[in-house]
């Protein structure tokens, strides 16, 4: 046990970004221990044998977002970090009994849609160019701290002129797409570009993952371009299983984190920030233990944070007041199957196939998913939701025993709050539910389940420790993105207590396996010693 005053940097969460934070940081000569109240690192990035001989990626899923740099950086793959490319991308089967893949290969990609509407095969890959040029456009930010909002002297505007700078080279059609993209909606985004339903709701899902929106909701259409950046293995868009389950992101950085002398604690929950005089002095942990560092760099969410880890006394009323605004209630709810053979789709019967490769989505039209999302409105988890099902045996069959197989399910919407009930009751009969949705497209597939775990957003809240069950630690939507999160003048990764900083999903540039936010916090934290 640290004596107190030993650290220089103290991280509450051992989440993907906590891990990113504190290997920086101890690269640069501080010492750092991180805190994780789970008895593993990794937050939502983890993998966990919930039945014997079953690992799986209890939360996050997919890597896509993950920053080259930091990869770099932290010489991730030499701490095992590897990943697989997703191929095909997508899988949909239409109820009619076609079907749509979508390819790493783009001439297999263009003759696929070329099967619902030859034009939206000739306007795709001016899609996919127009996209590219936004995306690499956005993804110059992700690694940028964002200026003061309002500015508020010379060196602000100086930041904004750089950033304007970022435009130079994109046309005025482009400039005219990028204010689009981050306030239109994904149906109006693609309804510019495509005429075939089947194209265009394949595409709009990305929009609306994890989203508090349907496909018509304005500001969607940044959630599908937020879901095109990064890639694997430099190939930009491209998403992919990572070996050994998402854990193994996280194991990696620890181990990376480690090496250069981090300290990390598990079963540590911290019950306080300890502040004095208008500075962070360190934590206690729910143990009764303090511990003192120089500086205190938060995992969790904005509103954990600051409402439940903080003196109301320590911080300003009128940016508690906002905090207790920022939202933070989830609609996505993950099922974790154990298979014991793969799902034979009515669409494309025949298995193993490379449907069972690739990301399968169970959503035939724009109008259904934007259906699902009115139920969530009112209070209702979709009767017809949204479904995302990958099967990461098909990658790396050491996840399962020989033969087996494990299928994640993620779905829109399910929301946080219901009307009338609550999860606990309607977890069991929503499950069931979803297995009559995904029985429409695969017949077998209550043959072949042998375990289920369904984790609501409330369940994702109580073991995950995010509030609302929020993927992203908070809404990704105008309001709350870029240098207004987590709220304007406070986007830069410092709080109104000296010496404590956000580090986590709820600064900028949000949610996503993609270790930016730690990686900035780290560059803040050491600018400012």
């Amino acid at each position: 046990m640290a004596d107190a005053g030993t650290y220089d940097g103290i991280i509450v969460g051992g989440g993907h970004n906590g891990l990113v934070t504190a290997a920086y940081l101890a690269g640069a000569g501080m010492r750092t221990l991180v805190l994780e109240a789970r008895e593993m690192v990794g937050g939502c990035a983890v993998t966990e044998e919930i039945w014997p001989g079953y690992r799986v990626s209890t939360a996050s899923y997919l890597s896509s977002l993950m920053q080259e740099k930091v990869v770099r950086d932290l010489d991730l793959e030499r701490f095992g970090y590897r990943v697989d490319a997703k191929d095909p991308a997508f899988f949909s089967p239409f109820p009619d009994g076609r079907h749509l893949f979508m390819w790493q290969d783009r001439a297999r990609t263009l003759a696929e849609i070329a099967k619902f509407s030859p034009r939206d095969a000739e306007a795709y890959p001016r899609y996919e160019a127009h996209l590219e040029k936004l995306a690499a456009v956005a993804e110059s930010l992700l690694l940028t701290t964002p200026p003061d909002f309002p500015p508020s002297g010379i060196g602000d505007f100086i930041e904004y002129l750089k950033l304007m700078g970022k435009l130079r080279g994109l046309s005025r059609m482009e400039i005219v797409g990028l204010v689009k993209v981050f306030t239109q909606s994904a149906a109006d985004f693609l309804d510019e570009w495509f005429e075939s339903e089947e194209i265009k709701v394949t595409l709009a899902t990305d929009g609306v993952i994890g989203a508090n929106g349907g496909p018509r909701s304005p500001g969607t259409a940044y959630i599908l371009l937020h879901h095109c950046m990064g890639g694997v293995g430099g190939v930009r868009g491209l998403w992919g299983f990572v070996r050994g389950g998402m854990g193994a992101v996280s194991e990696a950085m620890a181990a990376s984190a480690r090496s250069r002398g981090t300290v990390i604690r598990t079963n540590a929950p911290v019950e306080k920030i300890l502040v004095r005089n208008g500075r962070a002095r360190g934590v206690a942990l729910q143990s009764g233990e303090e511990i003192e560092g120089a500086v205190v760099a938060s995992n969790l969410d904005p509103r954990r944070t600051f409402l439940k880890l903080m003196e109301a006394a320590d911080l300003p009323e009128d940016f508690l007041a906002g905090i207790r605004k920022f939202r933070s209630e989830g609609t996505s709810l993950k099922m974790n199957l154990a298979l014991s053979g793969l799902p034979e789709f009515k669409a494309l019967p025949g298995s193993p196939g490379p449907q069972h490769k690739a990301t399968m989505h169970l959503c035939p039209s724009i109008e259904y998913v934007e259906k699902a999302w009115d139920d969530a409105k009112y209070g209702r988890p979709s009767r017809s939701p949204l479904i995302e099902m990958t099967i990461p045996t098909m990658y790396d069959a050491s996840l399962a025993p020989p033969g087996k197989h494990i299928m994640g399910i993620f779905l829109q919407y399910a929301p946080y709050t219901l009307r009338d009930t609550d999860w606990d009751a309607e977890r069991e009969p929503y499950s069931q539910r979803v297995l009559d949705v995904i029985e429409e497209y695969c017949p077998n597939i209550r043959q072949i389940v042998m375990e289920c775990q369904t984790l609501t957003p409330l369940d994702l809240e109580r073991r995950f420790g995010i509030t609302g069950g929020n993927i992203f630690h908070g809404e990704m939507s105008l309001d709350q993105m870029f240098v207004l999160r987590p709220l304007a003048g406070w986007a830069k990764y410092r709080t109104p207590v000296r010496g404590l900083y956000l580090c986590g999903s709820g600064a900028h540039p949000g949610g996503g396996v993609m270790g930016a936010p730690g990686h900035n916090a780290a560059r803040e934290i050491l600018k400012d010693r």
